[in-house]
């Protein structure tokens, strides 16, 4: 059974999320969720095969809530 961990950067369209890169580097995944300006999530997913295992999300960056408008 293949067991393998990647970094996979979500980001928000409308209500539904979703997966926008993926990449074996954290340091390259943290770079470009960096240059994100929508809302977005980068997650470290564990898989074993073709099956998600794990999800943890290491970062939430961009526009997390609405401003009340005034």
């Amino acid at each position: 059974m293949a067991r393998w961990e990647q970094y996979e950067i979500w980001v928000q369209n409308g209500v539904k999320w979703e997966m926008l890169a993926v990449f074996q580097d954290f340091e390259l995944a943290s770079a470009v969720a960096r240059n994100r300006s929508s809302k977005m999530k980068l997650m470290l997913a564990t898989y074993e095969d073709s099956t998600v295992v794990t999800k943890d999300v290491i970062a939430e960056l961009g526009t997390t809530r609405s401003e009340p408008a005034g």
